[in-house]
């Protein structure tokens, strides 16, 4: 049957777009994280939606699994094929469609990454920006947004699915449907006021469908830009310190982080706030707000905000973060779980003493950290852990930080981000069966015949 695959393929994307190579499928058989690898049959990457289309069309006659793939960084190994099948690999469906500088949206492929859009507005549209997350620039927009990701725009926007607009999706049985307004109207400008099936491909872990195209919210580049950085050494503070922070709506982002290196950042807890005008003037009036929302704390003088020379402010101020892919490489052999949860604000204290005690209790090298979302409804709470994959013994200590990350989360009421396979089966333990088995029906309905992603979202 591979044989017959490979031919039919390339029939469908042109003998330089796929690959039964073993080589090849073992590089598309994992990613950074911790999950040990899964090979495919085939990788395929196509150029157009009628494409992709084809593809699920053979796929569903052969009875072969299909894993939709972004940029492949999504560290938790969800596009691995986990029962073999044919990756399909979209980045050559890159393009930027359109942008509207007056509704402020962009619709993009499926496989356009951050960085593609971020530069495309920078030259086309300098008064425009998106959220970005804190990854490469080669991930891409529509992954970030089915795994509910987040950026630097978080306490602005909210979530990244949250600034959807509507998507292009190709269902598990080839056809082809559009949600949110572009489903009635040429525009991509809102979901509402139609039935959001855009939910029913975020979360899923590509069981639900391929998106070929999608709509993003755009915000406006602002002139001036700063960063203030609260620092407190009482993690039972922080949730109200967070809160009063967010209560003046005037920050775009808000990321609390805690490292155990360099020496000078040991035992205390940081909250880069970053905010932006259109003028100076704007510029102070915003500082003067965060600044006075918390003045309670530096008047007591138990938290207060780090001095920072303006040739410091630069580092600070960059998008993306630099600083989560430098620790990725703290450790030879490549590897890197960045993982997290969503949770409420108040937990804060709990998952910091809790991040603390399973990095002491594994050896992991580790950063903790918090993404406000929206004006403080919940936090991603992440848990950094860099790895040498070559070495055994450090992925093992590594995998066993990560579950007893995904315990603790669940246990104080967070649910682990964009979870791994055996974190999925954790959740399924805590869920609503009910919820979960609509979740079974609706993808038995969606894919009739069970090639999109199979193994994801089951016990």
């Amino acid at each position: 049957m591979t044989t017959d695959l490979i031919t039919r393929l390339e029939k469908i994307v042109g003998p330089r777009f796929v690959s039964g190579a073993a080589e090849e499928r073992y590089l598309y058989s994992m990613d950074p994280g911790t999950m040990p690898p899964s090979i495919p049959d085939a990788v395929a990457m196509p150029a157009t939606t009628e494409e992709v289309r084809q593809i699920v069309l053979l796929s569903n006659e052969l009875k072969v699994p299909v894993v939709p793939m972004g940029a492949g960084l999504v560290l938790s190994g969800l596009t691995r094929a986990l029962k073999g099948g044919v990756i399909i690999d979209m980045k050559r469906m890159n393009h930027i469609l359109e942008v509207n500088p007056q509704s402020r949206y962009a619709v993009v492929e499926g496989g356009a990454s951050e960085g593609m859009l971020k530069a495309y507005l920078k030259k086309h549209h300098p008064t425009l920006k998106h959220s970005m997350p804190d990854a490469p620039p080669i991930a891409t927009l529509a992954g970030n947004i089915c795994i509910h990701g987040s950026g630097h725009l978080s306490v602005l926007g909210g979530s990244h699915s949250d600034m959807l607009t509507g998507m292009e999706v190709v269902l598990p049985t080839g056809e082809i449907i559009r949600t949110g307004s572009c489903s009635v109207s040429k525009g991509w400008f809102a979901r509402s006021p139609l039935p959001d099936l855009s939910g029913l491909f975020l979360g899923w872990s590509g069981t639900t469908g391929i998106v070929t195209k999608l709509g993003i919210k755009l915000f406006p580049s602002y002139k001036h830009n700063d960063v203030l950085i609260f620092v407190a050494e009482d993690p039972d503070l922080m949730p109200e310190i967070i809160s009063r922070l967010t209560s003046v709506q005037v920050a775009e982002d808000m990321t609390p982080w805690m490292m155990p290196k360099p020496d000078w950042a040991r035992g205390f807890l940081h909250i880069n706030i970053s905010y932006g005008a259109h003028t100076k003037k704007e510029l102070a009036f915003k500082r003067n707000l965060l600044q006075a929302s918390v003045r309670e704390y530096s008047d007591q003088k138990i938290a207060g905000f780090l001095p920072l020379p303006p040739t410091q402010k630069g580092r600070f101020l960059q998008i993306p973060s630099p600083d989560l892919a430098r620790f990725a490489d703290l450790r030879r052999g490549g590897g890197f779980e960045y993982v997290g949860s969503i949770m409420a604000i108040e937990h804060f204290p709990e998952a910091y003493r809790a991040g603390l005690a399973i990095a002491e209790k594994f050896q992991v090298s580790y950063p903790l950290g918090a993404r406000i979302i929206g004006a403080g409804h919940c936090m991603m709470f992440f848990f950094a852990y860099a790895f040498n994959r070559a070495d055994a013994e450090d992925v093992r200590r590594a995998s066993r930080a990560l579950e007893a990350t995904n315990t603790a989360a669940l246990a104080m009421g967070g649910i682990p981000w964009k979870a791994e396979l055996p974190a999925q089966k954790q959740i399924i333990e805590k869920m609503d069966p009910e919820t979960f088995a609509l979740m079974g029906r609706i993808r038995s309905v969606l894919d009739p015949n069970g090639i999109m992603n199979p193994g994801n979202w089951e016990k």
